[in-house]
């Protein structure tokens, strides 16, 4: 049995890691430009500081004997954001070939590896808290290309899109990433109403990608929202697709988080519970972790409850 069918027929959730991007700005003081984590790629001080904060995680899920989802460093590693980063895509092609590197580096020195699955990890093109441009599935199927495509030449054993806020993109990379033979899951994140950035509604959102695609995605995901935002929304038989939770340290909106400069990690503890709770209502969750401002604090916490 592969890593990949042990986390598909899992009673027990997966762990995965927290906010990367959070932690290294606020935690290890990187600058990461345009929110890019994967630009520490390209020399061995940031590839250095990219495997301590993953084994910080790798650590954790080994005390508390769980299978662990590792992901890419690639979330702003596609051609919607290469420009605006002054590279081209063989930049990028590069960027997701050094991150599978990485994590197949990492994953090798654990002796409990069967349990670790390495996940190529994708975000939007645009902003992960407002699409700012609807893209139809034929643009962000072109956008997503090179990153998807030298993910499946690096033979990561799935790939998961966090932080979509509209469905054209999420239906764009689904299709992309089938007919590259690549498993494949899709993460919407929604406002404080628990309804995506464009208004639609989850249950909405997934019906119309499995609609389009022949039910590609192998679950959804809800993420870079705090469980408070979409709690009450866990109802109706659309919850059996949700395999994947990674929520926000902060209850604040992501209009407010966008405006401060210092990081709101709010209640670890509260974090844990929250999550419990959101689990409770997921038959079918596979994996949880965190997204902005969660840490190892607030994973240990989500391993402790969930």
């Amino acid at each position: 049995m592969t890593t990949l069918d042990q986390l598909i027929l899992t009673k027990v959730p997966f762990l995965t890691d927290g906010g990367i991007e959070t932690e290294l700005i606020h935690h290890d003081h990187f600058d990461l430009p345009q929110f890019s984590a994967f630009v520490l790629l390209f020399d061995e001080m940031g590839q250095a500081a990219l495997s301590r904060y993953y084994n910080r995680y790798l650590d954790l899920a080994e005390t508390r004997d769980r299978g662990f989802v590792l992901d890419t460093a690639t979330w702003r590693a596609n051609l919607g954001w290469a420009a605006r980063l002054g590279l081209a895509e063989a930049d990028i092609r590069q960027a997701n070939r050094l991150a599978a590197a990485l994590a197949r580096d990492l994953k090798s020195r654990r002796a409990w590896s069967d349990q670790i699955v390495i996940n190529g990890c994708l975000g939007p093109a645009g902003d992960g808290y407002g699409p700012g441009k609807i893209l139809s599935p034929e643009t962000a199927g072109e956008l997503h290309a090179a990153q998807l495509e030298t993910l499946a030449e690096e033979a990561v054993e799935m790939v998961t899109a966090l932080t979509l806020t509209h469905t054209g993109e999420a239906i764009g990379i689904a299709r992309r990433a089938q007919s590259l033979g690549l498993p494949v899951a899709l993460s919407f994140t929604v406002e404080l109403d628990g309804r995506l950035p464009v208004g639609q509604t989850l249950a909405d959102a997934i019906a119309e990608v499995d609609d389009a695609t022949g039910g590609a995605p192998l679950f959804y995901g809800i993420n870079c929202a705090h469980p408070t935002h979409f709690l009450d929304r866990l109802r109706g038989a659309w919850l059996s697709r949700i395999g994947l939770i990674r929520a926000n340290a902060s209850a604040q909106s992501h209009k407010v988080l966008d405006a401060i400069a210092e990081l709101d990690d709010g209640d670890p503890l509260e974090f844990g519970v929250l999550n419990a709770d959101v689990a409770r209502r997921l038959p079918n969750l596979k994996i949880i972790g965190g997204c902005c401002g969660a840490d190892t604090r607030h994973i240990a916490a989500v391993a402790t409850w969930v």
